[in-house]
């Protein structure tokens, strides 16, 4: 319907300074927007990638129908190994969270299990992190805290008999 334009080259500093404000005004689709327009002029924009991966996990338990599927679509594209596993382990605990928080039937043991898979990440992430980056330490004390304040545990196994074989 419409041919987008396009940004310059030389625009793309101020323009990833802008998605990171709009991320921090709670705007989450503004800041994916105009990572698009930076990647559509530089597709391998590591700080476009990273904002966008969070723009779109910003949205998680916010009303919108957003899926994982587009913010692990962009983790292979890091070009860092320690970025990959740090993020991957963002996108469980922030999708943690956005369950926890809905309060559906079966939430707790569902968030239990992301926050799980997140902390997996962040160890893979702490094991190969640069020298004075402990974020995923930190990140991995708050999944630890969330499970504990919140008394997350693992879904119980089902041990009733099985009649049907």
């Amino acid at each position: 319907m419409f041919e987008l334009k396009t940004i310059s080259r030389e625009a793309i500093p101020q323009a990833l300074e802008r998605a990171e404000r709009y991320r921090l005004l709670n705007d989450p689709g503004e800041a994916e927007s105009i990572c698009l327009d930076v990647l559509a002029v530089d597709p391998e924009n590591q700080q476009a990638l990273v904002t966008m991966l969070l723009a779109i996990t910003d949205r998680y338990g916010k009303g919108y129908a957003v899926g994982d599927t587009r913010a692990r679509e962009l983790v292979p594209r890091l070009k860092d190994e320690y970025q990959r596993a740090y993020y991957s382990g963002i996108i469980c605990e922030r999708r943690a969270k956005a369950i926890l928080y809905s309060g559906v039937p079966g939430a707790a043991y569902d968030a239990y299990e992301w926050m799980r898979e997140a902390m997996s990440w962040y160890e893979k992430a702490e094991a190969i992190r640069p020298p004075g980056n402990d974020a995923a330490v930190l990140r991995w004390n708050t999944c630890a805290r969330m499970i504990m304040r919140n008394n997350l545990a693992p879904r119980p196994q089902d041990t009733s008999p099985n009649f049907g074989e």
